[in-house]
Order: structure tokens, then sequence, then C-alpha cells
């Protein structure tokens, strides 16, 4: 190689490396969706899955706080979980809670697979299902109203479905913030806020299993 060709590659090797640095580095690990029952077990958090039943240690990479909610909810029985993490050789490390109850059908929830997003609150009591078909308003002492609505994500991290139908205007906004329900204890990983024409109430909310987020 002559001197000229070899300052020439020599000067090139910055350019390639820089190329190399651009196209990526180690690709991010998928996450799976899980859900099962939850419970301490000689001092590590255990989850049986619902279906097929496998056992996995939970490790809290994500700081999501499970420990210390498991503790305060628990007495001692085991919870109904859903979460989602990196699934490595029986460990679950955890980067999302969705949920975690003691009160529920658990593992015997059908409508899961088919919900977008449940919301609730209380006094008065209410619930919101959001699937791909409508949103369905359920309020204590009337009749359940289903209606179509218009999602709209917000650069915060806020999401809105609202709808103007059956003359009435219904706002729900959705924010990625731990809550726990001010009457099960059961923690979700939204806060919601539902307004009503000029009545504003406010409860907590989770994604079900038809939204991949």
């Amino acid at each position: 190689m002559t001197p000229s060709c070899r300052v020439l590659l020599l000067a090139l090797l910055p350019v390639f490396a820089g190329c190399q640095s651009l196209s990526g580095g180690k690709p991010t690990a998928p996450t799976e969706r899980l859900q099962g029952t939850v419970e301490r077990v000689d001092g590590q958090l255990m989850l049986t899955t619902c279906r097929p039943q496998r056992q996995l240690e939970l490790i809290d990479t994500g700081d999501t706080g499970l420990p210390d909610d498991v503790l305060a909810l628990s007495a001692g029985q085991p919870l109904y979980a859903d979460v989602r993490g990196h699934l490595s050789q029986g460990r679950l490390e955890l980067t999302r809670v969705y949920r975690l109850q003691a009160e529920g059908p658990g593992c015997d929830d059908p409508d899961l697979p088919l919900t977008l997003l449940r919301a609730s609150g209380h006094e008065p009591g209410w619930n919101v299902v959001v699937t791909k078909a409508g949103m369905l308003l359920n309020r204590l002492g009337d009749a359940p109203m289903a209606v179509p609505y218009l999602e709209e994500q917000l650069p915060d991290g806020q999401t809105s479905f609202s709808s103007e139908a059956n003359t009435q205007r219904i706002d729900l906004w959705v924010a990625p913030q731990r809550c726990v329900d001010s009457a099960s204890g059961a923690v979700t990983h939204l806060t919601a806020e539902l307004r009503l024409d000029d009545q504003t109430l406010r409860g907590c909310a989770y994604y079900g299993g038809a939204r991949s987020d």
C-alpha cells in the first residue's frame, strides 16, 4: 500500500466509526405483558401467571413500587397483578404495573382482551369502559350510556376520550400517574378525570388487553 493510500484510509476511519454509532447500539429487548397472582415467597415476589400457569420471580428494575404496594395491600393473601416487563430465565424484570388488586374477577375476567381502557371512581360511583366499538358510561342511579368517541393523545402523556352524544358532552382524561382506589385500595397506573357537562369526577384507570402500550 502506498503512503498516500494509507493516509486516506486512516482519515476515513472516524467516518466509518460515526456511521456505526448512528446505526444504533444494542437493540431494546421486547417486553411482555402478563397477568396472574402475586405473593411473597421466602422474601421474594413471585408471579403465578394465569394461563398457562408458570412461576416467575418479579424484579422491580423499573422502580414501580410493586414490593411496597404488595406489602400494603396483601394482608398475607395472594393479589391479582397485571404487569409488563422483560422476561428472562424464570424472572420478569418489571417496567410497568398496570394493576394490583385484592378484589375482582382476576384471571377469570373475560373482558380484558377486548378492553382498551377502564376507569372508575366513587362518590358518586361511576365507571367507563372504552373498546374499539365505543365508550360505555355507567353511573350510580342512571341507565348505562353507550356513545362513540374521539381519542386524542397529548404531548404531556395525557390521553383524552371525548364524545358529544345524547345532548351531553363527555370528556374522559387519563394521565400516567400511580393511582390508589379510595374504596378497595387497588393500585393502577393511570389517574382519571371524567367531565360531564359542568360536573368533574375523579378516579383511577388502566389500559386493557386490547391496547399495546
